[in-house]
């Protein structure tokens, strides 16, 4: 692309723009190849104009920056760089959300489950759908890790393009209060903003000064989107649409709301967990949704309003709700026995004792945690999460996880100095196989089984090395062997 097109999507000044070819932009200057225009970031510790000079070294045949910077080689001023690749990055790669229905999401939790409730919806109705979120990006079969729950825009560009080009109809994005603060989202306009709740989150240090901020940059979403889609029960959701441009449409259990949302009944089968609620106002109709607990009441009734703008058939919505996954969240895993399975992300005692007292509610048999704990982090949170899941779990099961550059068997007894304040029974397995096919074996009928700690990860951490570690896989690898042994004792 041309330098000179590349820069009508922003305001700058330049003693001169001459007719270069841009093969790319770039904004770490680590990364900067022949060709390339660099984009001058200012981060909380880097400021990315100390490294123009580096950048041009390497091949970088412009400069965006805030200042002059000493180069031999055009640089073009800007007010904010952030906000400049934004733009720069949407015309580079052919404004691919003008090619995409694109959903952004927002609140402090429900982010990620909402946005595969309502992507599980969208494609039960036939329309490609791809996520990007705290999990990663995902397209068809792809699975792509990122770093944050919102990328920098060029790689949100690029990844709205390449899902363009894959088929996708539609984008469901998880947008962060930060995202949204440095950029991230800007240069396009969402089909629809979706406001879950507002708590307190991200407040301190290179985040958000306090809470005032932090609602302020949520709310730019729907100064950036055709219609909002706004949880009323939540007291803060008028400061969230304060100054709001779009079209609003609200959910909740209160009467008032567009979509209401009536009853959680708690709904458990083998390989089932989910809640069961009714929706009426703008839909009629009643819902199974495939992840457990009454809170997700509120995540499946924003995507079923989300997906109600967008002309989505009750029948879809149905049918996306009960089959719906989110990977590594409570994701359920078929087994032949009459018990569930479950792969978590909980890894730390917070999210755990949130995930079993969850689980608790169904009235299992019994209740394993099958679990560890990080290496090279603090070994308070070792103890804490030992206590919540002797509390709260009938059996642990007490594993490796990522154990970086610490012995497996001196984090295993961290562990258990925080499980020894509980009465709760628990076993000490140190390889994490091992655990998975011990837990397989010994469950009984009506148990719920929960692998807690890898979640989405499909790697193990040992000294310094990832090994390939999907928790999926070795589960069939593991009923795979136990199949094969049984056949050959007969």
């Amino acid at each position: 692309m041309k330098l000179k097109q590349l820069l009508t999507s922003i305001s700058y000044t330049a003693e001169q723009v001459p007719d270069l070819d841009i093969t790319d932009l770039v904004y770490d200057s680590r990364k900067a190849v022949p060709g390339c225009a660099f984009v001058c970031l200012r981060g909380a510790s880097v400021d990315g104009h100390r490294y123009a000079a580096m950048a041009v070294e390497k091949g970088a045949v412009a400069i965006i920056a805030e200042e002059p910077v000493a180069v031999h080689v055009p640089v073009i001023l800007t007010e904010n760089t952030r906000l400049a690749l934004a733009l720069l990055s949407a015309e580079f790669f052919g404004h691919p959300a003008n090619d995409l229905t694109v959903i952004g999401i927002t609140g402090t939790k429900g982010k990620t489950t909402t946005a595969f409730m309502l992507r599980s919806i969208l494609e039960a109705a036939g329309r490609k759908t791809g996520v990007i979120g705290t999990i990663g990006v995902l397209y068809g079969d792809r699975l792509i890790q990122t770093d944050n729950t919102t990328p920098e825009s060029y790689m949100v560009q690029k990844y709205l393009r390449e899902m363009a080009d894959a088929g996708c109809e539609a984008c469901v994005m998880e947008v962060s209060s930060i995202g949204l603060k440095d950029y991230r989202v800007a240069g396009f306009t969402f089909a629809l903003g979706l406001f879950t709740n507002f708590s307190e989150d991200h407040i301190g240090g290179v985040e958000h000064k306090d809470m005032a901020e932090y609602m302020a940059c949520k709310s730019m979403l729907f100064r950036m989107c055709r219609t909002g889609v706004i949880n009323i029960d939540d007291p803060n959701w008028e400061g969230i649409v304060r100054g709001h441009t779009c079209t609003l449409v609200t959910y909740g259990y209160g009467e008032t709301a567009d979509f209401v949302a009536h009853g959680a009944e708690l709904v458990t089968t083998p390989n089932f967990l989910g809640v069961r609620f009714s929706v009426s106002g703008k839909r009629s109709f009643t819902a199974d949704v495939a992840i457990p607990g009454r809170f997700n009441v509120y995540n499946a009734l924003c995507a079923v309003a989300a997906a109600s703008q967008l002309g989505v058939s009750d029948a879809a919505m149905q049918a996306g709700l009960r089959t719906v996954k989110v990977k590594g969240r409570m994701e359920p895993v078929a087994m032949p026995g009459d018990f569930t399975l479950l792969i978590d992300y909980a890894h730390n005692a917070v999210s755990m004792e949130s995930m079993l007292k969850t689980l608790r509610a169904y009235h299992p048999r019994r209740l394993i945690c099958m679990f560890g704990a990080g290496g090279n982090r603090p070994k308070v949170r070792r103890f804490e999460m030992g206590e919540a899941s002797g509390k709260l779990a009938d059996l642990s099961v007490i594993t490796a996880d990522n154990s970086r550059f610490e012995n497996v068997c001196d984090i295993i007894e961290d562990i258990k100095t925080g499980m020894r304040k509980t009465d709760g029974e628990y076993i000490t397995i140190p390889d994490r196989r091992e655990a998975i096919r011990w837990c397989i074996e010994h469950a009984q009928p009506g148990d719920i089984v929960v692998l807690a700690g890898k979640g989405h990860e499909d790697y193990q951490e040992i000294q310094g090395v990832k090994h390939p570690f999907d928790e999926r896989v070795v589960i069939r690898e593991i009923l795979a062997d136990l199949k094969a042994e049984a056949g050959d004792a007969e």
